[in-house]
């Protein structure tokens, strides 16, 4: 019998939702033998490795979340390099994973819908790999201003029931606005040898088709080779506000590569986000992205 797990956070705000939604249904399905893991508030590593050990070849693995709890599940898939499938449903802010394969929903053709094959980004900080990334990654100020999403009392705010992603904007835009003169986000580097311009406080790499939930991107996912890539001086309102009117109603605007080799000229501190996930590396030399060609089977809509 093949078996059936859901990845879930129960420490997150909208848990209620996801077990009277998703868990109470998919455990009355008959044909599958059901299994639950449940994101522990560990580091995102221990996740995965926790994971990656439960996983077996054959398996459906549904992550009912926000994209750290889908981005633990394709991690755990990918380093298992195990058979299985993974299907995505949204219950967090953004949701660009799920927003990116078209499963905004459960029912009873969830299972019944076909299965692709989405190659990730895999991200590898001084010769080691750090991540893989489904959709997005972001280097520099964006990245670091994801963390005002684990503020004690913004936490707490939104464990209230306040799950609004317009919340999330404007907690951003009060963090843009309060931080964006004080530091240099990215210290000078070159982009494939070639010397960027002064003040780029960003890079950001996008495979998927939706970034923070309004930005656009495209099909990449699908292909095994290239992604898209840009980096900005976004500390600059006027130029942010021309990429955000740009993303929304076009594309996010990004040239087509098959890797992208950052080497900052002076070890660097360095701030890296993958779908919200985020990690300061000190004494940086190197960031490589790239498609390594290894594949993740999941379910598209």
């Amino acid at each position: 019998m093949q078996r059936l797990l859901l990845i879930y956070n129960p420490h997150s705000s909208n848990y209620r939702r996801v077990r009277d939604e998703v868990i109470f249904r998919v455990m009355k399905l008959n044909g599958y033998m059901i299994g639950k893991f449940a994101i522990e508030k560990i580091p995102f590593e221990e996740n995965v490795k926790n994971l990656k050990k439960v996983l077996r070849s054959g398996d459906i693995a549904i992550a009912a979340g926000g994209d750290a709890t889908a981005a633990v599940t394709a991690n755990a898939i990918l380093e298992s390099k195990k058979d299985v499938t993974l299907g995505v449903l949204p219950y967090g802010n953004f949701n660009d994973l799920a927003r990116t394969l078209g499963t905004m929903k459960y029912d009873d053709d969830f299972l019944k819908q076909k299965v692709k094959k989405l190659y990730p980004l895999d991200i590898i900080v001084d010769g080691k790999h750090w991540r893989y990334a489904t959709c997005y990654v972001t280097a520099g100020m964006t990245a670091e201003a994801v963390e005002v999403f684990d503020e004690p009392k913004f936490r707490r705010y939104m464990q209230k029931g306040h799950k609004s992603s317009w919340r999330s904007y404007l907690k951003l835009a009060e963090w843009y606005f309060k931080n964006r003169r004080k530091k240099v986000f990215l210290p000078p580097f070159t982009l494939n040898g070639k010397p960027t311009k002064n003040g780029v406080s960003d890079y950001c790499a996008l495979s998927g088709k939706s970034m923070c939930r309004v930005m656009k991107g495209g099909d990449d996912y699908l292909k095994p080779k290239v992604f898209r890539s840009e980096n900005c001086r976004l500390i600059n309102f006027w130029r942010l506000s021309k990429l955000m009117m740009i993303s929304m109603f076009k594309r996010t605007p990004g040239t087509e590569t098959k890797e992208d080799l950052l080497e900052f000229l002076a070890p660097a501190t360095v701030e890296l986000q993958a779908e919200g996930e985020y990690k300061t590396f000190q004494n940086v030399k190197t960031i490589l992205v790239k498609k390594p060609g290894q594949y993740i089977k999941v379910i598209h809509k």
